[in-house]
């Protein structure tokens, strides 16, 4: 990403739009949030807030298993190889 600055007119009511080319770069849309900050430099900092299909997008190829527990804590490594691998390595 270009550190690329735009020049924008704030509106009477305090509002000003964000530049088309920085909204199709970072993939936001209309409806969707962004959080606004001052940082220590008092500079403006917009950030879009992840949605929940960028959540799904994110999360969607990590696997899943179901590890089923005995009462006395054990569990069938060769059911749940990625939880054992998980248990082992850390």
């Amino acid at each position: 990403m270009t550190n690329k600055a735009i020049t924008k007119k704030v509106s009477v009511k305090g509002q000003l739009v964000l530049p088309s080319e920085f909204r199709k770069q970072l993939n936001i849309n209309s409806g969707d949030e962004v959080s606004v900050s001052l940082n220590d430099n008092e500079e403006i900092v917009i950030k879009k807030v992840p949605t929940q299909l960028d959540w799904h997008n994110l999360i969607k190829d990590i696997p899943t298993e179901t590890v089923d527990i005995d009462k006395d804590g054990h569990y069938d490594k060769t059911k749940a190889p990625n939880f054992a691998k998980w248990m082992e390595e850390g």
